[in-house]
């Protein structure tokens, strides 16, 4: 007998209506993936059956190439469209072949980049709108109050129609989050990567009923690495896995999920057996004995 999992949930980021699945789908590396249109097709299908209907990019991703790889498949199935939301990014301006006016890499976040960068994510996706803008990085020179008043005109236009940030502290979140709401702070977070639970960005996030998303879940792949110093966490991983049933990844998603801010994870692969992998998080709870035994593997030592 087949067994027919439910499909991945939808959770809701914040107060401001914004609906992600529960697992985000993270196109970074698409490009890399050397899938023709009709595969992207595919994949991006694949996907939807799973739940997992949210879409994480950046225009730089690719070196600016990303998002037209996915518009392509977009035009192959318009259909697509009205079944995802799409998440973007803009604010680094990478030195590249594919923008020769940039002669330095720095950061941008006045009202004219970013317009201009939703304008051209708008045209290479191949869409009217995005349902979820970052900021990719702050920047030393970002004015709040400019920031604030080009994401309503924005939002006005129908261009937007949430907005957050992406690798802000708790204070530089909470000074844009002011004066427009914001819908998320997208972070690095793993077991190899533990600040955001230490630096008050989760305990803020958790205190203004806001949900991070989190990127680099799986350390970038450490986390299935065969160094030394890592050994104790995998071999605890491992242990919970086998104890829970599930898969070695599965176990790492459903721990950063655990968390009372509800993180948002990101994958990064393009094998649907990941993404698979990702959405059976959804389906099981640690025990809080299980989950600490965790920390205390990525942390080396007991907690005081």
């Amino acid at each position: 007998m087949t067994t027919v999992h439910p499909p991945c949930p939808v959770v809701r980021t914040s107060e401001d209506g914004l609906a992600l699945s529960r697992i985000v789908a993270g196109m970074w590396r698409m490009g890399e993936w050397r899938m023709a249109p009709q595969q992207r097709v595919t994949f991006i299908e694949q996907c939807l059956e799973l739940g997992v209907s949210s879409f994480d990019h950046a225009d730089i991703y690719g070196g600016y190439g990303v998002e037209t790889l996915f518009g392509e498949a977009l035009a192959l199935q318009p259909s697509l469209r009205e079944r995802m939301q799409i998440v973007s990014k803009c604010g680094i301006k990478l030195k590249s072949t594919a923008r020769p006016a940039h002669t330095i890499q720095h950061y941008d976040t006045t009202a004219e980049h970013i317009r201009a960068s939703v304008d051209n994510s708008l045209k290479a996706l191949r869409t009217t709108h995005l349902d979820l803008l970052l900021i990719h990085r702050p920047d030393p020179l970002m004015d709040f109050d400019e920031i604030a008043e080009t994401f309503e005109a924005l939002r006005a236009a129908g261009k937007v129609r949430h907005f957050g940030v992406s690798n802000f502290t708790r204070h530089q979140f909470e000074c844009l989050h002011r004066r427009i709401p914001l819908a998320t702070n997208q972070v690095e977070f793993s077991p190899l990567h533990l600040a955001p639970m230490f630096d008050e960005t989760f305990d803020g996030l958790q205190d203004k009923g806001v949900a991070p998303m989190i990127w680099s879940p799986l350390a970038g792949g450490r986390l299935f690495g065969d160094d030394a110093a890592g050994a104790p966490l995998r071999a605890k991983i491992r242990q919970v896995a086998a104890e829970t049933g599930r898969p070695f990844a599965s176990v790492v998603f459903a721990w950063i999920m655990q968390l009372p801010s509800a993180p948002i994870p990101l994958t990064g692969s393009g094998r649907i057996e990941a993404i698979a992998e990702a959405v059976e998080a959804t389906r099981f709870t640690l025990s809080r004995q299980q989950w600490f035994e965790i920390l205390r593997a990525a942390r080396g030592h007991e907690v005081a």
